[in-house]
């Protein structure tokens, strides 16, 4: 469980490669860390997390739990059901999240109620999962990479936050080449915390302003001052 979490930011890039401290926020030793991976959409968040699975973390992704939420049948999908009409139901019965997500993320008020719905849901999961490694002792890291980690109040489940930070300009690119519009982009950002609100209740930041070397060398060096460190 994360420690109560005060007072002013001071940010020190101690560890270099394009990472910054909060150094307000240094942890005493953990047994088994808890991060809380996030960043905005085509921050590189996803990258981020593959990079620390190699260096030994284990990954638990915030949206397969909401998958898993989403199950057919479950309560999670009833209410969901009940909310948004069947139509947002694929024919194999799942949820279709690309349907359900055009007809909420333009409207801050039905983003709002699907979130009710399903964030419980997925912080049982995200718990279930934590302590399951936890009573396994397999891994000194476990990342929960969650795109709402700060949104949903799912960073009391962690021990530190690490924002993947990259400028709006090059996340836009990321996700045009995915094939996602401007028009569809931007209603994504707004509906998430401002790039300046991830940072300043991060323990660290990954800069992802250059290519992917140089953010592995940014998620090597705050693995090895932060955890490896520690173990």
């Amino acid at each position: 469980m994360a420690t109560p979490r005060s007072g002013p930011p001071s940010s020190l890039p101690t560890l270099g490669h394009g990472v910054t401290i909060n150094i307000w926020r240094l942890k005493t030793c953990q047994i088994m860390l808890i991060i809380g991976l996030t960043g905005g959409i085509g921050s590189g968040k996803s990258e981020a997390a593959r990079i620390l699975e190699r260096l030994g973390a284990v990954v638990v992704n915030a949206d397969l739990a909401g998958h898993e939420a989403y199950r057919p049948g479950s309560q999670t999908w009833q209410a969901v059901v009940e909310a948004f009409g069947k139509g947002v139901v694929a024919p194999s019965g799942e949820i279709d999240r690309k349907l359900l997500g055009a007809k909420v993320f333009s409207d801050p008020a039905q983003i709002r109620r699907l979130s009710e719905i399903v964030w419980p849901e997925i912080r049982r999961i995200l718990k279930a999962r934590i302590e399951a490694e936890r009573q396994a002792g397999r891994a000194n890291a476990v990342v929960i990479e969650a795109a709402v980690l700060l949104e949903a109040g799912w960073d009391d489940l962690v021990d530190e936050v690490w924002v993947v930070d990259s400028p709006e300009s090059l996340a836009l690119q990321r996700l045009k080449a995915k094939g996602i519009s401007p028009d569809q982009a931007s209603a994504r950002m707004r509906s998430q915390f401002a790039p300046e609100a991830r940072r300043a209740r991060a323990d660290v930041v990954l800069r992802n302003d250059a290519d992917l070397l140089a953010l592995e060398a940014a998620v090597r060096s705050a693995w090895n001052g932060r955890v490896e460190s520690k173990a």
